[in-house]
């Protein structure tokens, strides 16, 4: 049975695909001992306005799935990387140059990654 940061990334991945986002990787954080999050959930979306519409997908999936609003969020000025926080879970959605600077998969590679095929 899955529990509820396990749901609330289904949901966010749900939520990516609809709207086409690339590169999907799940990074388990809860095998990194000092990680503050259970999941990361990041993809790439090709320009401002796919990374905004992937945004705001997962914010309607989320809320139909789990019924949570992001307690926090941040990145809709630019829309290069947006980072929706749900607490357990945190959602990036980057611009691909952005993903590549930042790295975030080499940063966490402690933590077990998962790919998800589109």
């Amino acid at each position: 049975m899955a529990d509820e940061s396990e749901i609330l990334t289904e949901a966010i991945v749900n939520g990516m695909l609809e709207l086409k986002a690339k590169d999907i990787v799940i990074l388990d954080m809860r095998t990194v001992g000092s990680s503050i999050t259970d999941f990361f959930v990041i993809c790439t979306g090709e320009s401002n306005t796919q990374v905004d519409a992937i945004a705001n997908s997962i914010r309607k999936e989320v809320q139909k799935i789990v019924g949570e609003p992001p307690h926090h969020e941040e990145g809709f000025s630019n829309s290069e990387w947006i980072l929706l926080d749900y607490v357990n879970v945190v959602a990036h959605i980057f611009q691909p140059d952005h993903r590549k600077y930042y790295n975030l998969e080499k940063l966490w590679a402690d933590a077990e990654i998962k790919q998800i095929a589109a």
